[in-house]
């Protein structure tokens, strides 16, 4: 088995990182009252960073699956900043139904 310079301890950190990071906007945005299309857009934007910069500087392509995975999550971010943005009524009436055990 090969080793590309990365151990299981410095990959499960490259994994927590941007993990923090994506639960601190949900975070801080929720406290600003930002609209959901916004907060995506700035995850996506954070995942898209994360996944540059991992593949710049982790030696020997030692995160190229982690940051394939993050800039695939970056477009489906995009996606559903895009489906709340044009279609911001569904999106209300979804949060707002009643459990039929309430």
């Amino acid at each position: 088995m090969t080793h590309n310079e990365i151990d299981i301890d410095q990959f499960i950190l490259l994994t927590i990182y941007p993990s923090i990071s994506l639960f601190g906007i949900t975070f801080l945005a929720k406290q600003a009252k930002l609209r959901q299309s916004i907060q995506y857009c700035l995850q996506a934007f954070t995942s898209i960073v994360f996944s540059i910069t991992y593949l710049i500087f982790i030696p020997n392509g030692g995160a190229q699956g982690l940051a394939l995975v993050l800039l695939l999550f970056s477009g489906i971010l995009l996606l559903m900043a895009r489906k709340h943005t044009i279609h911001p009524e569904e999106n209300d009436k979804s949060s707002s139904r009643e459990t039929p055990f309430t």
